[in-house]
């Protein structure tokens, strides 16, 4: 059986571990996958943008 200081420590271990595990979850499902994309889309309206600069001259 544990003593409360022992399952104080498991409850605030078990807390951080699945805080960390949820948000590494958020990041690599919701976050990187926008950052990337985000990334991208902009790349492509510079490349439009010179494009049509080009075109212009």
């Amino acid at each position: 059986m544990l003593d409360f200081s022992e399952f104080s420590g498991l409850v605030l271990f078990m807390f951080i571990f699945t805080t960390g595990f949820w948000l590494l979850i958020f990041l690599l499902t919701f976050v990187v996958p926008y950052w990337i994309g985000g990334t991208i889309w902009e790349n492509w309206k510079l490349k439009q943008e010179a494009k049509k600069a080009s075109e212009g001259k």
